[in-house]
């Protein structure tokens, strides 16, 4: 699938676009499979996904979260290749009230990177991620999460900006 998410900004946290107010952020493992039901349920409140397809083909899903606040504010699928050390990410995407220049918070994006970029780096890929960018989005990548290319669209992000990420949205580092 290709990426379309934009990183509107890099936070420590995510960042309430109305007050500024800085909100301390968890994730979470999706355990229950997210069927077709569930997915169409998501896609009419306004998810651009179809988010059963990630867990019929393999990937683990993750929640982005305020702390005490059970609202989702983007989800991530992923799938660690461990036999060639790297994470591949196959989709991203903001809660849509977060979405735009009017989302309820700054950060999203750029956050459910940097939570890919730490799973990598627990299960030994030392950061490694791998995507596939929508073509008008590989500059802006660049630029903003410090992504490089692999060749036309195919994009990852290595050790250093792996831990760039990480340190940013994790207090704690690794």
């Amino acid at each position: 699938m290709d990426i379309d998410i934009l990183i509107d900004s890099l936070t420590n946290c995510l960042e309430k676009r109305e007050t500024n107010e800085l909100c301390d952020t968890e994730y979470r493992l999706v355990v229950k499979t997210i069927n077709k039901i569930k997915a169409t349920e998501l896609q009419h409140r306004g998810w651009r996904f179809d988010w059963s397809a990630p867990h019929r083909n393999g990937y683990d899903i993750y929640e982005l979260l305020t702390v005490n606040d059970e609202e989702v504010q983007g989800m991530i699928a992923l799938k660690h290749i461990r036999n060639q050390y790297y994470t591949h990410i196959d989709i991203v995407e903001a809660a849509p009230h977060n979405i735009g220049q009017k989302g309820k918070y700054k950060g999203v994006g750029a956050h459910l990177f940097a939570i890919a970029c730490k799973l990598s780096w627990l299960v030994g890929n030392e950061g490694y991620v791998q995507f596939k960018a929508k073509t008008n989005l590989i500059e802006h990548y660049k630029e903003t999460i410090g992504a490089q290319c692999i060749d036309s669209q195919n994009m990852y992000i290595d050790t250093y900006g792996a831990l760039k990420l990480i340190n940013t949205y994790f207090a704690g580092g690794l």
